[in-house]
């Protein structure tokens, strides 16, 4: 089944100061290490892609459930030395999403460089489809990449809200995701056996 919606590939980004939101919601261990760096991994594609654009590539995402305040336990600081670890090139870190601090770090990116912003969900309008909050972080960038799969689905600043406020285009993850869950559903070969797990079932 073809992807009914706009790209990354489908627009011109070359130079572009992109907003991305991916999917880092990965799992910590004790130490803070990130115990399985699979969605990391999924998104390298459309940040490399980015990246090949000489775009200046701007991250952000949530982690964990920090209920609307900061947690240093939730801190994406470690996504960001692995992800420059399997970029193999810097991905700064600025210790916020939205505010002056940001502001100066995105101002002083150039094309070809990564910059991945703190938490979403530390501020509590991200849940709640702040419009505000949503503003604040598309005046970031002049595109909005929407890349989380497993977020899309959810009514939030980041994922929803945002689109209203700046040109919104699918990564090559989402893309991907999305003709898979099509095929599973529109081309089954049966017998079929379906095993279901996760540990979100209130969800």
């Amino acid at each position: 089944m073809n992807f009914h919606k706009k790209t990354v590939k489908d627009v011109n980004l070359k130079t572009k100061r992109v907003l991305l939101r991916a999917d880092f919601n990965v799992p910590l261990g004790k130490n803070g290490a990130i115990t399985n760096d699979f969605r990391i991994r999924q998104s390298l594609p459309t940040i490399e892609y980015l990246l090949d654009q000489k775009c200046a590539v701007i991250i952000c995402s949530h982690l964990g459930r920090p209920k609307g305040r900061r947690d240093r336990q939730y801190s994406l600081r470690p996504v960001a030395k692995h992800l420059s670890t399997l970029l193999k090139k810097q991905v700064s870190f600025v210790y916020d999403c939205k505010g002056p601090e940001v502001e100066k770090a995105v101002k002083s990116l150039k094309p070809g460089q990564v910059l991945l912003l703190e938490n979403l969900r530390f501020y509590a309008e991200e849940e709640k489809n702040d419009d505000k909050f949503a503003g604040q972080l598309a005046k970031l960038a002049q595109v909005f990449v929407q890349d989380g799969f497993g977020v899309a689905h959810r009514a939030h600043a980041s994922t929803e809200a945002i689109t209203s406020h700046i040109p919104s285009v699918a990564g090559l993850l989402l893309e991907k995701e999305y003709i898979a869950t099509n095929n599973v559903m529109n081309k089954v070969e049966r017998p079929l056996l379906a095993i279901v797990g996760g540990s979100k079932i209130s969800d």
